[in-house]
């Protein structure tokens, strides 16, 4: 990884009408040529609907790993939103670095900019509006290619062509793979789960998740999260 690994795609998306949902979102990402302004928050021209669960400083970029594309083709079959990066709301598409070889807390340079890695990300029900796919968000969640989200460390530009540089890994014990396990299993172990909620590079609301699982001794409810408004009502007919 010395020399870095080449961001295939930069991408922005504006907010817009998510397929039949009934709801807008920014997860209609499409790669841009130009270099853009990376700031706390975000890419500049980048739009959230929801900026309670997307974007800011926590959440300011979403990697995902192109690698991962062959294996929703091939689960899922063509879709038209798997023909280019952007299908999952990605800023950032490379090859070469997945949730296996990326840590809490790696700082990376890219182009001008110094970001490092907060947390994976917690895939919502838009994805399943997004894929035409009823449960297409818990397959996410469930396989671990979720891809993962960056803070900004030094603010600056960036673009398409530049390379990901690794400045440092501070907590090379704790790949994201591991972390996801943790939370997708439902791992319930207090010693596993307080050393997560003490891991200063995890972003404040992981932390305070694990904490809270820790304390309670029961995992959370995703339902909301995973499906959303996307339930249809049980039907009454005989």
């Amino acid at each position: 990884m010395a020399a870095g690994i080449p961001i295939d795609a930069l991408l922005t998306g504006a907010v817009r009408p998510l397929g039949d949902s009934g709801r807008d979102s920014g997860i209609d990402k499409h790669p841009v040529e130009e270099r853009l302004w990376l700031g706390r928050e975000g890419l500049r021209g980048d739009e959230q609907a929801d900026r309670r669960h997307h974007g800011g400083p926590e959440k300011a970029l979403h990697h995902y790993a192109r690698e991962h594309y062959p294996s929703w083709l091939a689960e899922l079959g063509p879709r038209a939103v798997l023909r280019a990066p952007g299908a999952f709301g990605e800023n950032l598409s490379t090859r070469g670095l997945t949730e296996s070889e990326v840590c809490v807390g790696d700082i990376y340079r890219a182009g001008t900019a110094l970001l490092q890695v907060s947390q994976a990300r917690q895939p919502c029900w838009k994805l399943d509006h997004r894929f035409d796919t009823r449960g297409m968000a818990a397959r996410v969640q469930a396989s671990g290619k979720t891809g993962w989200y960056y803070r900004v460390l030094e603010e600056g530009w960036l673009r398409a062509g530049d390379a990901l540089c690794l400045q440092e890994r501070p907590q090379a014990q704790w790949p994201l793979a591991r972390v996801q396990d943790i939370l997708n299993r439902r791992v319930l172990e207090p010693a596993v789960l307080r050393a997560l909620s003490e891991l200063p590079e995890l972003s404040p609301n992981w932390r305070a998740l694990f904490e809270k699982r820790a304390r309670s001794g029961e995992a959370e409810d995703w339902t909301r999260r995973l499906e959303g408004d996307a339930v249809p009502p049980p039907s009454t007919e005989s």
